[in-house]
């Protein structure tokens, strides 16, 4: 589990594709000298994914069919900038909100619009997920824990600070620019009860209806 609060931002070295899977080298200085170790999870731009061979520069990680489908990865090149958060400790102090590291989407950048020092930029939303984005609501926008600022129809809006722009990959984006979307776990939760159409896991199971 993380955060959203990104502690760092990486540089790919290289992905290396393997049939309908790839290796992706990143390179990168934690700033408090606490290198991950093997099998670590780190979020990468999101995406929740195992730290393989890490040294003090950087580590690689395993992309599999369903990651490289799902995610942007797999047009990474040498030298793009990547979010990082290692995964939270028992006992850390929990800031941002609950982000899973599960992308469930790509999303595109509309429109920024710049308010002194600070943006607000609106995002093209998906309609399988327009129900789990909710005004004043938390999503994970290339792993970055932001709030709704404003919600449309098909789209929806958040507010960057300075400090975001400053310390993330975000700030070097612009109009356009797809990004990894993680909508909030409870709102999942919240959107699935209400969905009586929506058949579980057990009905499809035992061929029932919805919810009794």
């Amino acid at each position: 589990m993380f955060t959203g609060l990104i502690e760092t931002v990486g540089s790919v070295e290289r992905l290396v594709r393997s049939g309908v899977s790839a290796r992706l080298q990143i390179s990168v200085e934690w700033p408090d000298g606490d290198v991950p170790t093997a099998g670590d999870s780190v979020a990468v731009d999101g995406a929740c994914l195992t730290a393989v061979d890490p040294t003090t520069h950087g580590f690689a990680t395993e992309l599999s069919p369903e990651t490289m489908q799902r995610t942007l990865f797999s047009a990474a090149r040498a030298g793009h900038k990547v979010n990082l958060e290692r995964a939270l400790r028992l006992g850390d102090r929990f800031g941002g909100h609950i982000v899973q590291g599960h992308v469930d989407g790509v999303v595109r950048v509309l429109t920024i619009r710049p308010e002194g020092g600070f943006q607000t930029w609106r995002m093209s939303l998906p309609p399988d997920h327009a129900d789990e984005v909710a005004a004043k609501g938390s999503v994970a926008l290339n792993g970055v824990s932001l709030t709704v600022s404003g919600l449309g129809r098909d789209w929806f809006e958040v507010a960057l600070i300075p400090t975001t722009l400053e310390t993330t990959s975000l700030g070097t984006l612009r109009a356009g620019a797809e990004l990894h979307l993680e909508t909030d776990v409870l709102a999942k939760y919240v959107a699935r009860r209400l969905d009586r159409s929506r058949p579980t896991a057990l009905d499809e199971m035992f061929g029932g209806g919805g919810d009794a």
